[in-house]
Order: C-alpha cells, then sequence, then structure tokens
C-alpha cells in the first residue's frame, strides 16, 4: 500500500499542460504513485478520454485553441466521473468558481508545492473510489431487495431468480406448479415485483377456498340483483 493506492490498481492520471516542463514536473511528482498519461492540447486530451478510463485529470486552463473550461465541459459530458482539477499561473477567484460549476474538483495555481499535489490527488482519488464503491454497494442492494421474499442463494435458488428477472417483463401468462407449501405465491409476488405492472395491485385468490357456486362471482364480480342475495354491485378478483 502506497499513500492509498494499491499496488494492484493504481489510479490513472491525464496531465493536459501545453508547456513540456509543467508536464516533466508532474511526472517526476506522480510517476511512483500513479498511472500517467500526457496531453499538450485539449483535443488529445478529449481522444484520450473518450478511449481511456481516467480517473483524474489535471488539466491547465489556458492553452492555445481549447481552453482548459471548454475541455472540462466536454470531459464532463463524456465521463462524468471523470474527476477533474484545475491547474493555472493566475489565481482567479471567478474563473475557479466557474470551473467548480462546471464540475472541477478543484483549483491548484502554479507554481505549485509537490506534497500539496500529492495530497491533493490523493483527496480526490480516494472520493472518486468511495462514490464508486457506494453506487456498486447501492446497485447490490437494489439487486437483493429484488428477492427480498425469496429465501436462498445456492445455484438452484440462483437458476430461479434468473428465471424472474427474465420472465418479469413479459406479458405472457406464467404458471406455476407445485405442492402446497413449495412457495408458489412468493414466488408469484416476486414476478409481479420484476414486472411493469408492480405498482399495481397483486391479487391472490385461494381458488380452493371459495365455494363452487360463489367462485365465479369472486372472479367476474357482480351485479345488485343478479341473483338472489346478491344485495350490492360487487367487482371481481380480475377488475382490481
Amino acid at each position: 500500500m502506497a499513500n492509498g493506492q494499491s499496488q494492484s490498481v493504481r489510479a490513472t492520471v491525464l496531465v493536459v499542460d501545453d508547456e513540456a516542463g509543467i508536464r516533466e514536473s508532474f511526472e517526476a511528482v506522480l510517476s511512483k504513485e500513479y498511472d500517467l498519461l500526457f496531453a499538450s492540447n485539449g483535443p488529445d486530451a478529449l481522444r484520450i478520454v473518450s478511449s481511456r478510463d481516467v480517473n483524474l485529470m489535471l488539466l491547465d486552463i489556458r492553452m492555445p485553441g481549447m481552453d482548459g473550461l471548454e475541455v472540462l465541459r466536454h470531459v464532463k459530458e463524456l465521463n462524468e466521473q471523470t474527476e477533474v482539477v484545475i491547474v493555472t499561473a493566475v489565481k482567479s477567484l471567478k474563473t475557479a468558481i466557474e470551473a467548480i460549476k462546471l464540475g472541477a474538483s478543484d483549483y491548484i495555481t502554479k507554481p505549485f508545492d509537490a506534497l500539496e499535489i500529492l495530497s491533493l490527488i490523493k483527496r480526490v482519488v480516494e472520493k472518486q473510489a468511495l462514490l464508486k464503491e457506494v453506487l456498486y454497494l447501492r446497485s447490490e442492494v437494489a439487486r437483493e431487495n429484488r428477492f427480498e421474499n425469496l429465501v436462498g442463494r445456492n445455484a438452484r435458488m440462483q437458476e430461479i431468480y434468473d428465471l424472474v428477472s427474465r420472465i418479469g417483463d413479459n406479458n405472457a401468462t406464467v404458471l406455476l406448479n407445485g405442492e402446497s407449501g413449495t412457495g408458489k405465491e412468493v414466488l408469484a409476488r416476486a414476478i409481479h415485483q420484476q414486472s411493469n405492472r408492480s405498482q399495481r395491485p397483486f391479487v391472490a385468490v385461494n381458488c380452493a377456498a371459495i365455494p363452487a357456486e360463489l367462485l365465479e362471482s369472486e372472479l367476474f364480480g357482480h351485479e345488485k340483483g343478479a341473483f338472489t342475495g346478491a344485495i350490492a354491485t360487487k367487482v371481481g378478483k380480475f377488475e382490481l
């Protein structure tokens, strides 16, 4: 472990500056801790971001042609998760505020202190890693909660979870066969939760518990006075 960075997974930092001396200075300070990429202008930087996984960009704000703010706008359009630290020789609060509004993580001025830049990059990269971990955990929790009423994580149950996921949005009728107590209704509820009808009612009917003469009325409903004892209109289960 070195400064919080794993030896096996090193963050990639892209240095964008039109001055070769500045790029060499960053290389001398950062090369032991990070995988480095370099660009001398905005278009080259954008080509790298569009084709490589860049964790953090050190971006000079004043470059010929496409300036740093314009590059920053395009970077956030290409990959919002790429962190950007603006680097400039001109200490301008207005420019810093504009850069932060566009999504920059921080703002430093030249000449920079080696320890200061290492501390800043470490902080930004760790924040990015933490955010990715949070997003991953949220997705895992959401995935687990899809089947919160189903118990089991063995291979057979995983096959059932995959099947439920595949048929959830299908409008075809699904028949669940199984002995009493094997969880047919629980599985039916899981299918309903995965479907595009999940916000509509799930209606469970135990046909075996309904007398045969009342089953039609229970399922399809009836109007008031349709038969003896029909003292009010009843909405059937199919209409719920």
